[in-house]
């Protein structure tokens, strides 16, 4: 099988399988860190004396989708459009407003557009510099645009036939721009209409600082005749699904719950491939599961200042800061994987953060993802993904632990691996009945395993199985237990590609 040379639009399905074939505001204090609340209640089952992983039974009690353009609580701009002139040109209303990060999207409602008029949404610096999503009534397209000094290049299009009302959104991810529209009117039915990353790229580098920051979020109008706007909506992107989903902990173990909400980081999927994704911390209600809300938004900045939507980890919360440290998705380019943390006292559980990281040493000297970090009877273990291989992808779990008395990231060595699994990640350090294990999720077999801290395999969860590499995040809470994870439902994939996954899945035990 020929392995593509670009890996826009492979499905990572096919690369496991056919590929696979050929071998602000503070929520534990101002500014600082807090001690999690604890019940005896929430660990009476972690303690029973006796249990084990393999003694609880999981059943399905809640699957939805978190889906959302522009993330409810980080809106940086709202508003009535003002009247817009009749021009034979574009006419564009810069606000003044940026984003920290190239996750943000633009949301205009069209109550009226003329045959001959177009309607545009996105990122402008000034008349010059821009970066636009349109839709051209005129021709029957929608369209991605970059300017550049003065020149403007339309980088891809595609027939579209909208009849107003409707709304129109401008989404960038990275450097991907997406233009969507919703004629439902609801903001529930969002549907793209083009994407392009390659073309954007090639043009400008929204993931620098010095260039993101001269932009802000622009709309207007164009072309012949009258356009009316509604309401203006710009900030911060949300979600086109969650995965890898994690619980905050301390140092113990313990998870993060105050107010009856546990804390959680998620993978909010992008509109594409992993590069379109980013980091944020949830809080779920523990009364109502159903009921999940997104507290902060996290990116990272790298040693050459690129800022991007890293992925796939961990929070501790240790006395008075926190350990981050998730995984480099964020510039993925089938040239390897590695894992990159920080120690902070922002309060990283609220809010948005661009965090400055460094990469994370681990006993491997190939390809590490998917950190899980515990302080273990005095000592830091730290459970990973090892990955010999990318192309086509071949891992499976390991854990590490450090010396007594150094810190997580210090003098790590290798305790265990089990090199006889090739699609196995989701690495979870969990106390069952006074015992530690590390569980990893297998996408071949189609089972959650549970090791001992020798990664000595003992068995499996008794938990359905759904679509992709569901991660095995169990909770206790009360007299249950949860498994909170994920599945590869997709969003858009004949137009986004792979990435846009997936539903939440809650199972009680």
């Amino acid at each position: 099988m020929t392995i593509p040379e670009s890996p826009r639009g492979i499905d990572r399905r096919h690369l496991l399988t056919g590929l696979g074939a050929l071998g602000a505001a503070a929520i534990v204090g101002t500014g600082t860190a807090a001690a999690a609340e604890a019940t005896p209640a929430e660990t009476a089952l972690a303690e029973a004396a006796g249990i084990t992983p393999m003694d609880l039974r999981f059943r399905i009690a809640e699957q939805f989708r978190p889906f959302a353009l522009l993330a409810p609580g980080f809106e940086q701009y709202d508003t009535a459009a003002p009247p817009l002139p009749r021009t034979s040109g574009d006419f564009l209303v810069r606000t003044g407003i940026s984003p920290r990060a190239p996750f943000a999207s633009v949301l205009v409602e069209v109550t009226e557009l003329a045959p001959g008029a177009s309607v545009v949404a996105g990122l402008a610096a000034n008349s010059a510099n821009r970066v636009l999503a349109r839709y051209d009534a005129a021709t029957g397209t929608a369209s991605i645009e970059v300017t550049v000094n003065g020149v403007t290049t339309v980088v891809k299009s595609a027939a579209a036939k909208l009849r107003a009302p409707f709304r129109f959104a401008f989404v960038v991810n990275e450097n991907a721009v997406t233009a969507l529209h919703d004629s439902t009117g609801t903001g529930t039915g969002w549907a793209p209409l083009v994407s392009e990353r390659d073309g954007v790229s090639a043009k400008l580098d929204l993931r620098r600082p010095a260039t993101l920051g001269t932009f802000s979020y622009a709309y207007g109008a164009g072309g012949d005749g009258p356009v009316v706007l509604g309401r203006v909506q710009a900030g911060y992107f949300g979600q086109a699904g969650l995965r890898d989903l994690h619980a905050v902990q301390t140092p113990d173990g313990k998870p993060l719950v105050r107010g009856g909400k546990l804390y959680l980081t998620a993978t909010c999927a992008g509109l594409g491939f992993f590069q379109q994704a980013h980091w944020g911390v949830w809080t779920l209600d523990l009364k109502d599961p159903s009921r999940i809300n997104q507290v902060a938004q996290l990116y990272f900045s790298r040693e050459d200042g690129v800022i991007v939507g890293d992925h796939a980890g961990q929070i501790v919360l240790d006395g008075e800061e926190f350990i981050v440290a998730m995984s480099s998705w964020g510039d993925f380019a089938f040239r390897g994987v590695h894992i990159r943390h920080l120690r902070t006292r922002a309060n990283v559980l609220a809010g948005v953060h661009v965090l400055p990281t460094k990469r994370l040493t681990v006993p491997t000297d190939v390809s590490s993802w998917d950190p899980s970090i515990t302080k273990i009877d005095g000592r830091w273990h730290v459970g990973f993904v090892e990955s010999p291989s990318q192309t086509p992808f071949n891992f499976h779990p390991a854990l590490a632990v450090a010396p007594r008395g150094a810190d997580y990231h210090e003098r790590l060595t290798l305790r265990g691996r089990d090199a006889t699994v090739r699609e196995c990640e989701g690495t979870i350090l969990q106390r069952v009945g006074g015992q530690w294990y590390l569980l990893a999720s297998d996408g071949i077999g189609r089972q959650y395993r549970v090791y001992d801290l020798d990664v000595k395999f003992l068995g499996t969860l008794d938990a359905p199985y759904k679509t992709n590499i569901p991660h095995p995040q169990i909770v206790p809470v009360g007299k249950n237990w949860l498994l909170i994870t994920f599945d590869g439902t997709q969003y858009a994939e004949p137009v986004l590609g792979y990435g846009g996954h997936g539903d939440v899945i809650i199972m009680r035990a």
